[in-house]
């Protein structure tokens, strides 16, 4: 059965505000890429930075042939996460920090949706812990969330392990599919209040959360919300345009 033969209630930006406000949340999570702005900030930093030559030839390579066979789906979405920011091992946090700032700039901050800008500014003024979870690397995620007021202490994506100010190889965290929801329990969140995610990717979180909320979905996320008995919204921004791939 598809999703349009099952009755599933699309909110209107009013309905959803009052969904969100009533249920009275004490912490609010959100993915990124595709909630809070459209587009995949992840791949799109990935081939700006090689454009800028921040990686060397040979690992530009590499990552173009493993990034093809993800999406010929021979590589996990776990796997390419992770390898994505695996890529700039060597380089200085501090380098990647000013490059994720200048690439959101130019790239990201005009995406945002002004109706989950709105509303994150509401939950904020009702003194709601708002954390965003996204398996984007944590310098993109960290620049994306700053017009949000997200705090990075309270920002769980793609983080590789830094040493003496340089980046490793090492990843400490790859926040996608189930490891979203065990990201968000390492840090006490077993039940947040209030999740939202627009991926069958968020889906595993959406499923710990008290109130969970379908934004922008994806074909498989509403199908899966619709089987759950869940509502959904879609920003006006994102209207008639696909919900992000992979929907970091």
């Amino acid at each position: 059965m598809t999703p349009t033969q099952i009755q599933i209630p699309k909110w209107t930006t009013p309905e959803f505000e009052r969904l969100v406000l009533a249920a009275n949340p004490k912490v609010a999570v959100f993915d990124c890429d595709g909630t809070l702005w459209s587009g995949d900030s992840g791949s799109g930093f990935m081939v700006w930075s090689i454009e800028q030559g921040l990686v060397s030839r040979s690992t530009s390579d590499w990552i173009d042939t493993r990034y093809r066979a993800y999406l010929a789906g021979n590589v996990s979405e776990l796997e390419i996460c992770g390898e994505v920011v695996q890529i700039y091992a060597g380089l200085r946090d501090q380098e990647l920090r000013a490059a994720a700032a200048e690439y959101v700039k130019e790239f990201v901050a005009h995406r945002a949706f002004a109706e989950m800008a709105s509303l994150v500014a509401r939950l904020h003024a009702a003194d709601v812990a708002v954390w965003a979870v996204s398996s984007t690397n944590k310098w993109v995620v960290a620049e994306g969330v700053r017009a949000f007021n997200i705090p990075e202490e309270r920002i769980l994506a793609v983080e590789a392990r830094i040493v003496n100010g340089l980046i490793t190889s090492e990843i400490l965290d790859v926040p996608t599919d189930e490891g979203k929801a065990a990201s968000l329990a390492r840090v006490g969140l077993n039940r947040p209040d209030a999740v939202f995610g627009n991926s069958i990717h968020d889906l595993a979180m959406l499923e710990i959360a008290r109130c969970p909320f379908p934004v922008n979905p994806s074909p498989a996320l509403l199908e899966a919300a619709a089987r759950r008995g869940w509502g959904y919204f879609v920003p006006q921004g994102a209207e008639g345009t696909p919900a992000a791939v992979g929907g970091e």
